[in-house]
């Protein structure tokens, strides 16, 4: 088998040289880096990375193969995935495929055998900056720089959203889920607990699903720079209005604070992985939480009578988790789901069940 070299060129002149994995197509794409030591095929299929390529921190990739009942979508969502170490020869009871075949069967293009720790300190240091995986050995660094300097993610909420909405049956309280990228372990961990989850395409109308009186609302994770969803924005506003219980995640939790007058802001290099610690205010406990994203809310613009800080960063203190004042409304920056990564916070879902359970009481 003959190995083709790839390469890996940042917008600040950076090359690195590796082998080709799995397609052999050229992106642009923004370049990012997820610390988790395992859960390469939850991360590959989260639709978070609409627009992003995912270096991998930890150094061997791919050891236990695929098994696709894993997977937190249908389809793979990054543009392309770099490694240090890909195993090609994968031994796990429950592998179905090398993950080689996975990256070829969704036509993502990777590179291999490069320093991920150093690419991880410049991405670390600089911050998020984009990138170009490519095998053509006769690249020009002068075409290339101001073609990576332009790229820009952008529409990708519309990109990952479901296309129609649909139901996943339950005899418990009907809860409606707005899919701005969904991992499936969110309709499934209400769903478990015997919701009847419908999921609705993201720029579904606010009178749309309050018609249906849900008994909750839950707003998902999804890709992007929240402010460029200004029409979500606009009916989550109506959302907030109703007395409805929301609980949100991660772009859903974002969104919230932008339609409730809050301010968000880019990261210098985003919290990607499945070892993040989170601190509860209301109790100091801290749980250590899967997370994925490259914006935050910004505190300093939280109107005190609207929300309250719930839940901090305990690396770089920035914004977690808000609960909103006098609302059945609570929403967190990390992924309770988890998927892949610890189910410290899973919690938060029967403390949504409650909320939706008190509302009806009081109904």
């Amino acid at each position: 088998m003959t190995l083709m070299k790839a390469f890996l060129i940042l917008e600040d002149g950076t090359v690195f040289t590796g082998t080709n994995i799995g397609s052999t197509k050229e992106v642009i794409s923004e370049i990012v880096f997820n610390t988790s030591m395992t859960g390469y095929l939850e991360v590959l299929t989260d639709p978070s990375y609409a627009g992003q390529a995912v270096t991998m921190t930890y150094p061997l990739i791919g050891n236990y193969g695929v098994c696709y009942e894993d997977m937190e979508s249908l389809k793979a969502w990054p543009d392309g995935f770099i490694v240090r170490e890909l195993s090609r020869m994968p031994s796990n009871f429950r592998e179905e495929d090398p993950i080689q075949k996975f990256l070829l069967d969704n036509d993502i293009p990777g590179i291999c055998g490069i320093d991920t720790r150093a690419l991880t300190k410049i991405l670390r240091e600089e911050g998020t900056m984009n990138g170009m995986i490519t095998t053509n050995e006769n690249y020009n660094l002068d075409e290339i720089i101001p073609r990576l300097k332009e790229y820009t993610v952008k529409g990708v909420v519309k990109k990952v959203t479901c296309k129609e909405k649909y139901v996943l049956e339950g005899k418990g309280p009907k809860v409606a889920l707005l899919d701005f990228g969904a991992k499936k372990n969110i309709a499934r961990s209400l769903n478990k607990r015997g919701c009847e989850v419908t999921v609705y395409p993201a720029f579904t109308k606010a009178e749309e699903i309050l018609a249906t009186n849900p008994d909750g609302i839950m707003l998902s994770n999804g890709p992007g720079d929240p402010k460029e969803c200004t029409e979500i924005i606009e009916e989550i506003k109506k959302l907030y209005a109703s007395n409805v219980p929301i609980f949100a995640i991660c772009l859903g939790h974002q969104l919230m604070a932008l339609a409730t007058g809050a301010d968000t802001y880019r990261l210098k290099y985003g919290h990607r992985g499945a070892n993040h610690p989170v601190k509860d205010l209301a109790t100091g406990k801290v749980y250590i939480s899967s997370q994925n994203h490259g914006y935050a809310v910004d505190e300093s613009t939280l109107n005190e009578s609207v929300a309250k800080s719930a839940f901090i960063n305990v690396n770089d203190k920035t914004n977690e988790g808000l609960a909103y004042v006098g609302k059945n409304i609570f929403t967190v920056q990390f992924h309770p789901e988890a998927c892949a990564g610890p189910q410290d916070t899973a919690y938060l879902f029967d403390r949504f069940m409650d909320m939706m359970k008190e509302e009806n009481a009081n109904a």
